[in-house]
């Protein structure tokens, strides 16, 4: 009766179109949910977000679970994450995301899962890492351990949208280090982000990862450019 009131006084809307949520509803409404564009690219292994890295990082598999566009409906359900504190979505996306990759052959031998980290700054100003509870959601359904103390962010850098992968790049490596690198060594690891936009996130924490010795890396992200 509680809940009922609450939510009477306090309606929960859905993450997508902003409309009100039924009783058997969460994060985001049946409508949306059927709208939501799917990559499914986990169900074969030469994918667009693979390739993205062809020639920059040696990865074992790569996969995103929606399509972003700019003024679509992930791009609102990722801003409601990442700049209204919705924190649900990151571990709704992650359940999703990590009940089919459990029962995908070649992330079976996943042993632990890393966030891309966020400098203690940004983390300080936004409250979390938005890919935290995506990530902490993927750990669990492979059955592997979560890791945010090992990849970390220590040099902040303005932000990097405008500028292309070439010019970007050196300026993102730096940024990232490894501490413990004995946790890491010879494991294989799941790397795991929000949006894979030209990849130079991602290439930049995976070649990092790589300086543990012995990895073997897989990316996962909630999104990726069109």
């Amino acid at each position: 009766m509680f809940h009922d009131l609450l939510n009477l006084l306090y309606p929960k809307t859905c993450n997508c179109c902003n409309g009100e949520l039924t009783k058997n509803e969460e994060v985001i409404c049946t409508s949306c949910l059927h709208e939501l564009p799917l990559t499914n690219f986990h169900q074969d292994n030469v994918n667009p977000a693979k390739k993205v890295f062809y020639g920059r990082l040696q990865i074992e598999n790569a996969t995103a679970l929606l399509y972003f566009r700019k003024k679509g409906m992930v791009q609102e359900l990722i801003h409601n994450l990442k700049y209204r504190g919705n924190k649900e979505i990151g571990v709704y996306l992650g359940k999703w995301l990590g009940a089919e990759l459990s029962q995908i052959e070649a992330y079976k031998d996943i042993q632990a899962v890393l966030p891309v980290p966020l400098h203690r700054k940004k983390l300080r100003s936004r409250g979390f890492n938005q890919v935290e509870g995506f990530a902490r959601e993927l750990a669990k359904s492979l059955d592997a351990e979560y890791m945010d103390d090992v990849l970390l962010k220590h040099s902040a850098t303005s932000t990097q949208t405008l500028k292309n992968r070439i010019s970007r790049w050196g300026v993102i490596e730096e940024t990232f280090v490894i501490e413990q690198p004995e946790k890491l060594r010879h494991k294989h690891i799941l790397l795991a982000d929000d949006l894979i936009t030209t990849g130079a996130t991602l290439e930049a924490c995976g070649t990092k990862l790589q300086e543990a010795g012995g990895v073997k890396i897989s990316l996962a992200a909630m999104a990726i450019t069109v």
